[in-house]
């Protein structure tokens, strides 16, 4: 390959290691998308919206994801690269359009670290009331990021070790559920309701609509894969295995326990309205002690996320770098693999020092920032598999979805209802629509005024050799 304008000569070991197998991979991927966590934290707003309607939501849900599945499968199969979806849209979509993915993802990854540590403040505190919420968030990004740091294998077998911790705490509520029936699950399929004034009205198809686009938060992180593909073995062959299993089995390990729950719920209208309905429901028949034990094990569960999102995160940072993204001389600092560890330390510990400073920053703030990223990198990336089969450009890729171009067209679908529903959440969902078309807005200028000079397409389209 001739040298490019700007291209600097990388050390010997400024590669990651092929040392993953396919579990490994999937044990990170899973860890990423933490069911628990979005079992407990994000599915008590949509029972307490929607009710029973909940089921419906998650059902429709995965209509979409799966769609979205399919298109990470292929697109990762063909670009196996840590720098994932800017990667996937720039080598289809052109530079200009990878590098504003790449803005929107780098912001979206610095701001879930803090998040992901102020969840965790959030759930020790109902087993330790009074927990300084600041420094615990502090000492999980901290202490996630000295994880990170570590050799990949490393970390592969810690976050299995924690997945398993996980699905522990989330079998707990299935078998309770189980052990408890007093209501048939069909009814509430057919006729879903959802309190109102501590009585059951039936739920508004607008409340599960809405409760829809949360859903499709909840289930998301099984893309997480591509980040992890320079690691792994044969990544082509193996990778869309890996994306299409973690998301079917997110979605169970979310689901089952909603169902059971739902069936073994003494008091449907006090469950709906309840903040913890989980832990509630685990009292009510375990006891105080399990429903700790349980804490406990979600709060392992969001630290486990956290230490994926720092490990994906970097590998992300590091592939930026050695795009020659941010100047010669922090290209080179940031692109460095570390000799023993083999890991982008440089990359990890910024990410980390990034995300501990975010720790001071309000949470409705952060939210605000990010909560726009997910759309505009789904449209992308469907966008994306559409150009990528039309211009040839994902032709090399051993894996095609079925039933092209219906995945990626039934994700665009998707988006406009979730966009149309963002918008109309004037508190929060229409402030980070604006927030991140600035942040779009931002990387196109900074791409025409600074990149293109530089010759910045020519280092982000070319492979990696």
């Amino acid at each position: 390959m001739s040298e490019l304008p700007h291209k600097l000569p990388l050390p010997e070991l400024s590669v990651l290691p092929r040392c993953l197998g396919l579990l490994g991979v999937l044990f990170l991927t899973l860890s990423a998308a933490s069911p628990a966590s979005s079992l407990f934290i994000i599915v008590p707003g949509m029972l307490q919206s929607a009710g029973s309607g909940t089921l419906w939501a998650f059902l429709l849900a995965s209509v979409v994801c799966v769609a979205t599945a399919y298109v990470y499968a292929e697109l990762s199969a063909a670009f196996p690269l840590t720098g994932g979806e800017y990667v996937m849209v720039g080598r289809t979509l052109g530079p200009c359009a990878g590098f504003v993915i790449l803005v929107v993802n780098l912001i979206s990854n610095v701001i879930f670290l803090p998040v992901v540590g102020l969840g965790v403040s959030a759930v020790l505190g109902t087993v330790v009331p009074g927990l300084p919420a600041v420094p615990v968030a502090i000492a999980v990004v901290v202490g996630s990021t000295l994880c990170a740091a570590l050799n990949i294998r490393v970390n592969a077998l810690v976050t299995g070790i924690f997945l398993g911790i996980e699905v522990i705490a989330l079998l707990i509520l299935v078998v309770l559920g189980l052990l408890h029936p007093v209501q048939p699950i069909l009814p509430m399929l057919a006729h879903p309701t959802m309190e109102a004034h501590g009585a059951l009205i039936a739920t508004s198809l607008p409340a599960i609509g809405l409760a829809t686009t949360v859903a499709i938060f909840a289930l998301n992180g099984y893309g997480m894969a591509v980040y992890f593909g320079e690691e792994m073995h044969e990544p082509e062959r193996r990778i869309a295995g890996v994306i299409l299993l973690s998301f079917v089995l997110t979605f169970l390990l979310e689901v089952a326990p909603i169902v059971t729950v739902l069936l073994g719920a003494p008091d449907l209208p006090r469950l709906f309205a309840a903040d913890d309905p989980f832990g509630m429901f685990i009292v009510a028949y375990g006891g105080s002690w399990l429903a700790r034990v349980v804490a406990v094990g979600v709060a392992v569960a969001i630290v486990n996320a956290a230490i994926v999102t720092i490990l994906a995160a970097a590998r992300f940072f590091w592939c930026t770098a050695r795009h020659r993204t941010w100047g010669v001389h922090w290209d080179a600092l940031i692109g460095h693999v570390h000799p023993r560890l083999r890991s982008p330390l440089v990359a990890t510990v910024g990410m980390g020092l990034l995300g501990t400073a975010g720790c001071f920053v309000s949470l409705s703030f952060l939210l605000i920032l990010s909560g726009g990223g997910l759309i505009v990198t789904y449209a992308a990336i469907a966008v994306a598999a559409i150009a990528g089969r039309r211009g040839g450009a994902t032709a090399h890729g051993p894996y095609r979805m079925p039933l092209f171009p219906a995945a990626p067209v039934v994700t665009l679908i998707a988006l406009v209802g979730v966009l149309y529903a963002n918008w109309q959440d004037v508190e929060q969902g229409r402030p980070a629509l604006i927030a991140t078309a600035a942040q779009m807005l931002f990387a196109v200028g900074y791409y025409w005024l600074v990149l293109r000079p530089r010759g910045w397409e020519a280092h982000a389209i070319l492979p990696v050799e």
